[in-house]
């Protein structure tokens, strides 16, 4: 879902790494001794790849992206036929199947996929799960400073009413569909908001507040949490398991700090798992999404990622502080939470105009 903006830069940012000789000649080696994964910096359990590799006998290569667009423009480029597995987020899994860089699942060979949860195996973003597997799943909201706004209200307008916070820097999210929902959900268009009138208003409104004297920028998830930890910024925008793992590490640094679904409504996202068209071993590919979807591993890792899973089977072996908010949202913030919608064709130039603008003026 996360960013540029999108997910997780836990830890410490590790830049992409060469697939040394997956390129030669234009194109993978298929190797049925190796399986190459393309996923998010620091999102996956070392201990997990060992497991894998060690049960099959195989090696998995990793590389890796640090936002949507460079994923898209990689598989664009010749990784549909480079990489195994993906890991890429909800709105952009409708562009990856419509243009052909992803194969069908072949369910047969998942023997695990009765532990998705209910909520997650006929998604809005891939009807009846033909081309997916959730992976983690999380929401954006509010990071604030609770000495800063003792008294904060569970709202967008700590963000975006200059009445609420005239005077503390805050900041929003660089993910254009992120910050331009938030702003729509304050307007009450809804989080999930599509149109140019919903569009302009909220446009309107990011505009207004980047000409505040106590805005900061546009400040993605893991930076904007560093920011608060040092009180650069008493308000911005991140993600609940990134917000989760630095006040884990960093409790001092996080004591006073609290992160917030706003009642109006804010982003459930979900990192989905998926086979590009060309893979080198779709065979090994299937293998290891089933090895994540056993209950145990499923488990594993979401406690090292801080975030929750959509596996039913692996809620017994969570930690426990991934079964309670923020984590795990309230019955009453899960009824407020939407996917951000898949935009394509007009719609999406148009959308990319706006916010072409908001961040120009």
């Amino acid at each position: 879902m996360p960013h540029s903006f999108h997910r997780p830069f836990l830890r410490s940012a590790l830049s992409a790494l060469p697939l040394v000789g997956l390129m030669l000649a234009g194109g993978a080696q298929a190797a049925d001794d190796k399986l190459y994964l393309f996923n998010w910096t620091e999102y996956m359990d070392p201990a997990i790849i060992d497991a894998f590799e060690e049960r099959y006998d195989v090696e998995v290569v990793q590389n890796y992206f640090n936002s949507q667009p460079e994923m898209l423009a990689k598989l664009n480029a010749g990784g549909v036929s480079q990489y195994d597995v993906i890991v890429p987020s909800n709105y952009y899994v409708p562009r990856l199947i419509e243009t052909g860089l992803v194969q069908p699942l072949d369910k047969s060979k998942l023997a695990h996929l009765g532990n998705v949860m209910d909520t997650f195996k006929d998604p809005g973003y891939d009807p009846g799960g033909d081309y997916s597997v959730p992976y983690q799943w999380g929401t954006t909201g509010i990071i604030y400073n609770t000495d800063t706004f003792p008294d904060a209200p569970k709202s967008w307008s700590l963000l975006f009413d200059a009445n609420e916070n005239p005077d503390y820097p805050f900041a929003v999210a660089g993910d254009g569909q992120v910050t331009m929902g938030g702003a729509c959900a304050y307007l009450g268009h809804g989080y999930d908001c599509i149109g140019l009138d919903a569009w302009r208003e909220a446009a309107k409104l990011l505009i207004e507040a980047k000409g505040r004297a106590n805005f900061s920028g546009f400040t993605d998830g893991t930076p904007a949490l560093q920011q608060l930890s040092r009180g650069v910024v008493h308000a911005a925008m991140s993600f609940n398991g990134d917000y989760l793992a630095f006040k884990d590490e960093d409790p001092e640094g996080f004591a006073n700090t609290a992160f917030m679904i706003p009642d109006e409504g804010a982003e459930m996202w979900v990192d989905a798992m998926m086979i590009p068209a060309e893979a080198p071993n779709p065979d090994l590919a299937h293998a290891f999404i089933d090895f994540l979807l056993e209950a145990e591993v499923g488990a594993q890792l979401s406690n090292y990622n801080y975030y929750a899973s959509p596996n039913a089977a692996a809620e017994p072996y969570l930690d426990e502080v991934l079964t309670q908010p923020p984590v795990q949202p309230s019955d009453e913030d899960m009824q407020r939470l939407r996917f951000i919608p898949s935009l394509s064709g007009d719609e999406l130039q148009i959308f990319q105009q706006l916010w072409s603008e908001v961040q120009a003026r």
